[in-house]
């Protein structure tokens, strides 16, 4: 039997003629393959939402009760998935934070000012200055400190702000094009 497989193995190359050639040959005899066709994700939606309105029209056309009761249905089964999921963040939240801490509460109340406190970079305009505000927070993610500023425009009446004051200003009602702020008091004179 080992015999007959060599014989053949022979006379297989032999058609074929070199080993180079014996490996090209079957590709050669087989049919040629048909390209596969890649599909853009926005077509296969679109050939997806074809067929299923083609298995709407073959099939039993729907009342608009039922069709309105499988969106209800389907409009619950997401909802119920939210909720686990909003549980489960609100969940590692609270697992993430210091048990004796609790989150602080909002720093702006309806009909209550902000207040912040910064230093005056600019007082050459006249009953105006410009606040720098610096804030340092803790990134939530990477616990790396994270340093911030943002300049505001303050009015003050009495010019008695300088450069280099630390000052606190108080939110007001639009005084100018950008002056929404107004000193409230000069904490530290610079030196």
């Amino acid at each position: 039997m080992a015999e007959t497989e060599n014989n053949e193995t022979e006379e297989r190359t032999a058609e074929a003629g070199t080993p180079a050639q014996a490996q090209s040959a079957p590709e050669a005899s087989a049919p040629p393959r048909e390209p596969v066709e890649v599909v853009a994700p926005k077509e296969r939606r679109r050939r997806s939402r074809a067929a299923k309105a083609a298995q709407a029209k073959t099939g039993q056309p729907r009342t608009p009760e039922e069709r309105h009761a499988e969106r209800v249905t389907e409009r619950r089964r997401k909802a119920r998935a939210r909720r686990v999921e909003r549980a489960r963040a609100r969940d590692k939240a609270r697992a993430a934070a210091p048990s004796g801490q609790a989150t602080p509460p909002r720093e702006h109340d309806p009909g209550r000012q902000k207040t912040r406190q910064g230093v005056v970079v600019s007082d050459k305009a006249d009953k105006s200055i410009t606040v720098r505000i610096d804030v340092a927070r803790r990134h939530r993610r990477y616990e790396k400190i994270v340093r911030t500023s943002n300049t505001l425009h303050a009015h003050d009446e009495s010019n008695e702000a300088h450069v280099g004051d630390t000052v606190i200003v108080r939110e007001c009602r639009p005084m100018s094009r950008l002056k929404r702020w107004r000193l409230l008091e000069v904490v530290e004179r610079a030196e």
